[in-house]
């Protein structure tokens, strides 16, 4: 490696990587985002989690784990261990599905229908601080176009 190219690839160190400021970004969100969760007694991944399984619940469907997981865009085995920490918490109940006895499929309490409001209202709320920040600036983006960039982003399309 020389000077400012690795194996021909130019390097202008981390205050020119997209990549390196995404993460610090990521790092600031996450940090935000447990503070208001953590009154509620729910970690990052239970709020994704349990926030999916009553949108999926209020949409009228009982989702399987597998289904859950995919609406959440989790690993299905940690998605099955959180399950049981917010079932044993009472938020969700474990049914084991009909067709199928291997799966169970996931219902929300009346419990985790309560919370789920509050963490769902808390997130929203703490995004909108955190983003409007960014989005704010002279000549920044608008909330809007800050969702489509992340999603563009997440989904794997070019922004």
């Amino acid at each position: 490696m020389t000077g400012d190219q690795a194996h021909g690839v130019p390097i202008g160190g981390p205050d020119y990587s997209p990549g390196f400021w995404l993460w610090h970004a990521t790092l600031r969100w996450q940090r935000e985002i447990a503070a208001v969760l953590a009154p509620l007694d729910l970690t990052h991944v239970q709020f994704v989690l349990l926030s999916c399984a009553w949108w999926i619940n209020d949409h009228g469907q009982v989702p399987n784990q597998l289904a859950l997981a995919r609406q959440a865009g989790t690993d299905v085995k940690m998605t099955s261990e959180v399950v049981r920490k917010l079932e044993a918490k009472g938020l969700l109940v474990r049914e084991t599905d009909p067709r199928d006895t291997r799966a169970r499929r996931i219902r929300i309490t009346p419990a985790g229908v309560t919370v789920a409001l509050r963490a769902i209202t808390e997130v929203e709320r703490a995004d909108q601080v955190f983003f409007r920040a960014a989005a704010g600036r002279e000549g920044g983006l608008d909330a809007g176009q800050v969702a489509t960039l992340l999603r563009h982003l997440a989904e794997g399309h070019p922004a």
